[in-house]
């Protein structure tokens, strides 16, 4: 889509930082993203606003909403929202912390940051786990029907609905799962990544199958893992919408809310946080905020 911010569609970069910043009261939270908008090309850049960002702005976005923290079974779904969030994406993590430090400076007189974590890409797009992240991703026009909006008017049309959630893995869980307990609990073989016809229920392939949901629940996943050396370690998940309606009816049957059943992911790894942002679209090189009457 030609207006949309670029570097959602883009595969996933070697490395990445995501910077999350909080509104500091009274702060010039209107000029920060005007200068802000003159760094961010949608590519090295990409950034999200948060509920609370535009209703301070005094703006709606439809469809924008905060993250629902849920809890059932003993599995606890967090949430950590955040006013603007801002993915850096790139080769060298050397040139992501520059950058991040220039958008730090644009931002400083009405944000603060509230949390960083830098990302990377593992093999050839596989979760710390060593299984495969996104086989399911749709691609091309799917891609773009999946991921952004349009008939939505000016302002609003190439614009993207984004979820993130932080997600901490239990290594030492994981690892004393046998082989077929691990190809199981996620529904597909590690060794050639084919999924398994008779997987459990409680397979994550199977709580997550997009077409199963009615409506289909496509979404566009850019996920990448995370480490602090030698102490821990998770996927950074992120799926890019049309709405979060997706996003919400996956987690749903995830928890077990619709069948009692589970995701077996959960014997080994879980969020640490949740948070939602809306990506504007593009104008003439830069982000487009006809739609909070910028």
């Amino acid at each position: 889509m030609k207006n949309s911010q670029p570097g959602i569609l883009e595969s996933i970069p070697q490395h990445g930082k995501y910077l999350f910043y909080d509104l500091i009261p009274e702060g010039n939270a209107a000029g920060c993203l005007q200068s802000l908008s003159d760094i961010v090309d949608g590519v090295k850049i990409v950034a999200g606003l948060g509920q609370s960002l535009t209703l301070k702005l005094g703006a709606e976005i439809p469809g924008l909403r905060c993250f629902p923290a849920r809890s059932t079974a003993g599995i606890d779904i967090p949430s950590t929202p955040a006013a603007l969030m801002c993915w850096l994406r790139g080769d060298e993590p050397g040139d992501l912390l520059h950058r991040s430090r220039h958008v730090n400076a644009m931002l400083g007189d009405g944000f603060v940051l509230s949390d960083c974590i830098d990302t990377f890409r593992y093999g050839a797009g596989q979760d710390l786990t060593g299984y495969e992240d996104g086989t399911e991703n749709p691609t091309g026009q799917e891609a773009i029907d999946a991921g952004f909006l349009s008939g939505a008017g000016p302002g609003l049309d190439g614009s993207s609905f984004v979820a993130a959630q932080q997600w901490l893995h239990d290594f030492d869980a994981f690892a004393a799962l046998t082989t077929s307990e691990a190809d199981n609990s996620i529904g597909r073989r590690l060794s050639d990544n084919v999924e398994l016809e008779d997987a459990p229920e409680s397979a994550h392939v199977k709580r997550t199958a997009q077409e199963s949901f009615d409506p289909e629940a496509f979404m566009l996943r850019r996920s990448m893992p995370w480490s602090i050396p030698e102490v821990e370690g998770g996927l950074f998940f992120v799926a890019f919408g049309k709405s979060f309606n997706a996003f919400e009816a996956q987690l749903t049957r995830m928890i077990g809310d619709e069948d009692g059943i589970s995701d077996a992911l959960f014997q080994f790894t879980g969020p640490v946080s949740g948070s939602y942002f809306w990506c504007p679209p593009m104008k003439d090189g830069r982000l487009d905020f006809r739609a909070l009457e910028l």
